[in-house]
């Protein structure tokens, strides 16, 4: 069974831009979405997305909105801790090929690290 992990120098999910999310204002509160709104850089990227060293500067710290973890996943989508695990697989696959492509360096490495 594939186990889901962060994978290190990815930052697929640091690729907010709202074109590429319409259903925004389905799971963030009004407060939430005007910061995630204001972290939108250049080209769609998240402003405290460091793309030198591929990480975040702002991780220990971050929104929840940028926290996989169940109860924010419950809040937010409806998921139950039981669904987490493949559900964040699949959120993290289709960003992964979205923004570097289904054969990418980042999708190879994902699916070795969940063990695909």
């Amino acid at each position: 069974m594939a186990t889901w992990t962060c994978i290190q120098n990815c930052g697929a999910c640091c690729h907010l831009d709202p074109q590429d999310r319409p259903d925004l204002e389905d799971y963030l509160t009004k407060t939430e979405l005007d910061l995630y709104l204001s972290m939108v850089g250049e080209n769609g990227w998240c402003i405290n997305f460091d793309h030198a060293t591929r990480q975040c500067r702002i991780y220990e710290n971050r929104p929840r909105f940028c926290r996989v973890e169940a109860h924010v996943f419950q809040d937010m989508f409806g998921i139950e801790e039981d669904d987490l695990n493949d559900f964040a697989i699949q959120c993290c696959s289709e960003q992964i090929e979205a923004v570097y492509g289904d054969r990418s360096f980042e999708q190879i490495r994902f699916e070795q690290a969940i063990g695909f």
